[in-house]
């Protein structure tokens, strides 16, 4: 019994080495950022500039793959299912926190399978229509009211940060129009340029180029105050829509057994990533803020977002199809 119990301790302690020393060595292989959006998304630019910048700090290149999709929640739940030993890393956007209350089959728990780990950026969205169409947010406010629910919007796909805003601007202007959901912001773009859609909340660092071009017309920012690439934007808010503000914020993720050390490792990298003169001014370029907070703070936020958009989604009585 003396004999068995020794062996069992011995093989204990020499699997926990085993385990204390892969977590030392971290990272040793490529990491995987899991983008659920298209190449060009607002997410997907966040997460490439911190992935970047993470390559140089940990010697390790970060490997971006995009797996768009019912929202991001395909993306989601192949990262709930992976290997949790930190070289899987889901890369999402405010949409993972309304997913739950929108999903009534969700494959993982937003919750239970997941480790907050670090939010990467925020960025405000700004409200585009066709050019010409509209001058002003009112005018387009206008349009839908003389024709409800006969106009179509524009979304990065059913639950997508870029939906939950537009739900939340509709609810405050009280107008009702239908939603026509994309795989991401590029292709939701593309149809505003086209001019077959009215309006999307597109975020400012994927829609900014097209604006300066004349492209699109930008009628209002989404931000509680202007943004400082395009002064000349009013808010929502300053349009005459209180309670209207809305941001897209992206953060980091990892699967729930994850080892403490590993995740830790991560938010402090990307923490430092995000801190660094290099990031900081792509991300002034792109009107994106770093999202200073602990991984205990930001396990806050979400849960809080999670909360918050539940709330948004039964009033706006959004629902996956």
């Amino acid at each position: 019994m003396q004999r068995r119990t020794f062996l069992t301790a011995a093989t204990a302690s020499i699997l926990t080495a085993g385990v204390s020393a892969q977590q030392a060595s971290y990272p040793s292989k490529p990491i995987r950022f899991v983008v659920p959006f298209t190449a060009g998304s607002s997410t997907d630019i966040i997460g490439r500039i911190i992935a970047e910048r993470m390559t140089q700090s940990l010697g390790q290149p970060i490997v971006i793959e995009n797996r768009p999709g019912a929202g991001g929640t395909i993306a989601a739940a192949a990262v709930a299912r992976a290997e949790p030993d930190g070289y899987t890393v889901l890369v999402h956007s405010g949409s993972h926190a309304v997913n739950p209350a929108i999903y009534t089959n969700l494959q993982y728990d937003t919750l239970r399978d997941f480790t907050n780990v670090a939010g990467l950026g925020a960025v405000p969205n700004i409200i585009i229509a066709p050019p010409g169409r509209y001058k002003t947010l009112k005018e387009l406010v206008a349009a839908a009211r003389a024709k409800p629910n006969q106009l179509n919007f524009a979304s990065a796909g059913i639950g997508s940060a870029t939906h939950l805003n537009a739900e939340k601007f509709m609810l405050v202007a009280d107008i009702d129009m239908q939603h026509v959901p994309f795989k991401g912001t590029p292709e939701a773009v593309t149809e505003i340029v086209g001019g077959r859609l009215e309006y999307y909340c597109a975020p400012i660092n994927a829609a900014l180029g097209l604006i300066r071009e004349g492209r699109v017309a930008a009628l209002a920012t989404s931000g509680a105050r202007r943004s400082p690439l395009l002064p000349e934007v009013p808010t929502s808010i300053e349009a005459g829509f209180p309670d209207s503000d809305f941001s897209l914020w992206v953060g980091a993720f990892v699967p729930a057994k994850t080892p403490a050390a590993i995740s830790q490792r991560l938010h402090a990298e990307i923490i430092k990533a995000a801190a660094t003169p290099e990031v900081r001014e792509r991300f002034l370029k792109t009107g994106t803020e770093a999202i200073a907070l602990s991984q205990v703070e930001f396990d806050a936020f979400v849960k809080k977002e999670i909360e918050v958009s539940a709330r948004i989604a039964k009033r706006a009585k959004m629902q996956a199809q």
